[in-house]
């Protein structure tokens, strides 16, 4: 569990985040949806460490980061996976070697032990055949299976992923969300997307999200997402004639069944 209290963050006389504060659940996805320039690589950047807000605290299953050590710090680090946008491949490196690096870095595991770990994770993310194989020789999908891979080889508590649907055809997308709430599921991983992906929303949006300008503007499930009256959030989410078709149909079906 992630909780998020009255977090700041100005650069220069800009204010970034207004404020915020919010819970992400263990075993849940939670996306954080909003424009650009909405605030949401600064939030996620902070929730990781990378920027220090000068107000209001992230606590880590009730460890407040600004109160750890460096050590601690450290240790915590050690506890979180990371997708990027782009995958974040090693060019030179084969998919295994992708995968296993974490462990060889931030572990004490013998060569064996990160064999079989690496395996596994391999294995569970449904990457056939790929062990021997250059990031450059597998598809865009496949990419993100590594990164994913990579990203929980270390039995992380928390994971982070910064629009993993970035650049996918939209049916691979919906296999990539799958996998990242099976696996959130699975190992009860406190989950946290940075997406534009709308679909993503609609399918696995159990917690979300809505920035703008730096303030927390809408919370809830994909569900009630589709309730909503408030005006900020349905110009963005049905800004497309699709989704508007949706979320009518969704409207329409719901006061049928009362």
């Amino acid at each position: 569990m992630i909780e998020v209290k009255n977090l700041e963050k100005t650069f220069g006389t800009q204010k970034v985040l207004k404020g915020i504060s919010t819970l992400f659940e263990a075993g849940q996805t939670s996306l954080v949806i909003g424009q650009s320039g909405s605030g949401k690589t600064v939030f996620l950047k902070s929730l990781l460490g990378i920027h220090t807000p000068e107000n209001g605290t992230i606590s880590f299953d009730g460890r407040i980061y600004s109160e750890m050590s460096k050590d601690e710090k450290q240790d915590l680090r050690t506890e979180m996976g990371m997708v990027f946008q782009g995958s974040a491949l090693f060019d030179s490196m084969t998919v295994e070697e992708n995968v296993g690096f974490p462990l060889k870095m931030f572990s004490n595991k013998t060569p064996k032990e990160i064999k079989e770990r690496v395996d596994f994770v391999i294995e569970r993310v449904n990457l056939i055949d790929a062990h021997h194989k250059m990031p450059s020789e597998i598809s865009g999908g496949m990419q993100k299976r590594v990164a994913i891979a990579r990203a929980i080889v270390n039995n992380p508590k928390y994971l982070f992923c910064d629009e993993p649907n970035s650049g996918l055809d939209p049916k691979t997308a919906i296999v990539i969300d799958n996998l990242i709430q099976e696996i959130t599921k699975e190992y009860n991983i406190t989950t946290v997307i940075n997406t534009h992906d709308m679909n993503s929303v609609m399918e696995i949006g159990e917690k979300i999200i809505f920035l703008k300008n730096g303030l927390l503007e809408w919370e809830g499930s994909n569900k009630e997402i589709f309730k909503t009256d408030n005006e900020a959030v349905t110009d963005f989410v049905y800004s497309s004639e699709l989704f508007k078709k949706v979320r009518r149909m969704y409207l329409e079906e719901d006061s049928e069944s009362k």
